[in-house]
């Protein structure tokens, strides 16, 4: 071993962030690395997110978490996708789902085929080709992987849960594995006088804590990535204007566990509904630069589907990044790394995406700028792909009920997002990106759901004869309902396989 390896990480801050960092490094670097987690039961967690999309499985089978364990534990229920409900127009409401669409044919996308049906005056839907969303229609819910002995694909899912009892769950999962937790407040750090690192952070009772690799996941605070090392941030808020969010839970006795998430436009944000086995999670999500904090209260408030169950608190937030995700020898992750608001429930992927690269980043010795370089590069194309693919639902919009969304229709926008619309109004077309978090076909749902509808398609679509293609896409929509009528009530799924922990 060498003798400058890395031997002792200090994550600062728990929450979601802090203990998935804890029980990610304790699974694949616990036996050579001593893992210390401080955080203080003072200083509550900001939750504004408890749904997830389907790459959380990847990270649950690396650390050979059992499905049916994990969503009991958290009261969770599955998710199907988000609907979008007034956002493209009032009245207007869509599906981003995690299934595939129909079947590609001839080495072309499927949606070529079905823009040369609606050319040819076709009526159907997108969707009406989507297992996932046949499903969510009818609150079905069971995992497929496959469509019978067709070709089509199966269901496509994520999960939502409490993310107070999810952050529980991974906090034992650590503990058992050797990570230690110190209960205290960090009042300032030590660096190294001569390289700029951090040296140790120090606790109000006047513990010193060391480590080798620090790991900030102490929230909006930035403890150590910038108020340390000042690390600068870069401000998003001319192209995601909103700026506050107000969560509060309510019950769900007289709503259905969806298996999907809602996000629901406002005159000035929106407002999510996230329902678990024992409550739904909702939030409002606003600038307030367009309305008063009292009303955006208000407005939530006057559209939960059931009674508050706690008083409605308010966070304030800037969206955008740091300019370094790893500066010197700290890597921040969650809310110290920056924000982009859970409109797509990217929030815990993200910290996912920063553990990974970490973890395959991992240094041998020494620190290496070349290492840092390239960490950043990718974490800051990620952050910018994500940010595309948000300000992308605000921006088309027909919306002319509020200066919020004019405002939103009529802003500049990032030319690689301009780049993206452009290629895609022309002939449908679309083309995965380096670092791209979100597939063709989550960028083809949410430019067709607001209403951006190409000019024209691919010709070889042209090359099936019309009776053919009549019944290419008849067969699917066939094949997609008779696949989700076989699958059970969501409420009956969860009941039967995964019912809510008695103690939680």
């Amino acid at each position: 071993m060498k003798p400058n390896r890395i031997k002792s990480v200090l994550i600062v801050g728990g929450g979601t962030a802090g203990w998935m960092a804890a029980a990610a490094l304790s699974r694949f670097l616990g036996p050579s690395l001593s893992i210390t987690l401080v955080e203080s039961d003072q200083i509550a967690t900001v939750g504004v997110g408890e749904a997830t999309i389907p790459q959380i499985k990847h990270l649950n089978a690396a650390l050979g978490i059992e499905e049916r364990d994990f969503v009991a534990r958290t009261n969770g229920s599955f998710k199907l996708g988000i609907e979008f409900i007034d956002w493209h127009r009032q009245g207007a409401a869509y599906l981003h789902n995690f299934g595939s669409i129909g079947l590609n044919l001839q080495q072309v996308p499927f949606h070529h085929y079905w823009l040369r049906e609606r050319s040819e005056g076709g009526t159907t839907s997108l969707w009406d080709y989507c297992l996932n969303t046949a499903a969510a229609r009818d609150m079905r819910f069971a995992p497929m992987e496959k469509v019978g002995s067709s070709p089509l694909s199966g269901i496509g899912y994520a999960y939502h849960f409490d993310a107070t009892l999810y952050g529980r769950f991974l906090r034992e999962y650590a503990e058992q594995r050797g990570v230690s937790r110190i209960e205290g407040l960090i009042e300032t750090c030590r660096q190294d006088p001569q390289t700029g690192d951090v040296s140790k952070v120090c606790l109000q009772d006047g513990r010193e804590l060391a480590a080798d690799l620090f790991i900030d996941c102490s929230g909006f605070r930035g403890l150590l990535i910038e108020r340390a090392l000042e690390t600068g941030y870069e401000d998003w808020t001319h192209w995601l204007p909103c700026d506050r969010a107000i969560p509060v839970p309510s019950s769900n006795e007289a709503a259905p566990i969806r298996p999907y998430t809602q996000s629901i436009a406002h005159k000035a944000g929106w407002q999510w509904r996230i329902p678990l086995q024992h409550r739904t999670g909702n939030g409002h999500v606003f600038s307030s630069a367009h309305m008063s904090e009292a009303e955006a209260t208000d407005t939530l408030l006057d559209n939960l589907e059931g009674k508050p169950l706690a008083e409605p608190r308010m966070i304030r937030f800037v969206t955008g990044r740091r300019k370094q995700f790893w500066n010197r020898n700290v890597v921040a992750l969650g809310l110290a790394s920056g924000f982009l608001e859970p409109l797509e429930s990217t929030s815990i992927h993200l910290v996912q995406s920063g553990i990974s690269r970490l973890i395959a980043m991992f240094p041998d010795g020494d620190i290496a700028a070349a290492d840092r370089t390239e960490y950043n590069r990718q974490m800051v194309l990620e952050y910018e792909r994500v940010r595309d693919f948000i300000i992308l639902h605000y921006h088309l919009n027909e919306r002319t009920d509020s200066d919020f969304w004019q405002d939103c229709a009529a802003m500049s926008v990032p030319d690689s997002l301009t780049a993206k619309m452009d290629l895609f109004r022309a002939n449908g077309r679309l083309y995965h990106r380096e670092e791209d978090l979100f597939t063709d076909s989550s960028w083809l749902q949410v430019m067709l759901g607001q209403g951006l509808m190409p000019r024209g398609y691919h010709p070889i679509a042209d090359a099936l004869p019309s009776d053919q293609l009549a019944g290419f896409l008849g067969d699917i929509r066939k094949i997609v309902g008779q696949a989700a009528a076989t699958l059970p009530p969501h409420a009956d799924y969860l009941a039967r396989h995964c019912p809510a922990a008695a103690d939680v």
